[in-house]
C-alpha cells in the first residue's frame, strides 16, 4: 500500500485519529479499508483508532444491517492541554472547510 504522504517527505500535521475522523465525517459508512486506503495505514490501525474514539466518546458505531454508521460527537473538546480550548467539531470545520480563493 502506498501511503498518501510518501511524496510530501513522510510527515503531516495532523494525526492519523485526525484523518480517520475526517474520512469518517465526510462519509459515515465508508467501510474501514476505504478509510485505511485513504489515511494510508492499514485496516487494523484503523480499527484501533475507531476503538480508541469510541470509547474516548467522540464517535459512536451503529450496526446497519451488514455495515456501520459513524456519528461523530462535534462537542467533545480535544484532548491535549494545548488543544483543550477547540471541540472535534472546531477541528473539524477548519480541517474541512474548502479552500479560500
Amino acid at each position: 500500500m502506498k501511503s498518501p504522504v510518501s511524496d510530501t517527505g513522510g510527515w503531516t500535521f495532523l494525526s492519523n485519529h485526525t484523518h480517520v475522523l475526517v474520512c469518517l465525517a465526510r462519509n459515515p459508512e465508508q467501510v474501514l479499508r476505504e478509510v485505511a486506503q485513504q489515511v494510508g495505514i492499514t485496516e487494523r490501525a484503523v480499527q484501533r483508532i475507531v476503538a480508541e474514539l469510541e470509547s474516548g466518546g467522540v464517535i459512536r458505531r451503529e450496526r446497519l444491517g451488514r455495515r456501520n454508521h459513524y456519528e461523530l460527537n462535534l462537542d467533545v473538546p480535544l484532548r491535549h492541554p494545548l488543544e483543550r480550548h477547540c471541540t472535534v467539531g472546531e477541528l473539524l470545520r477548519a480541517v474541512t472547510a474548502p479552500a479560500q480563493e
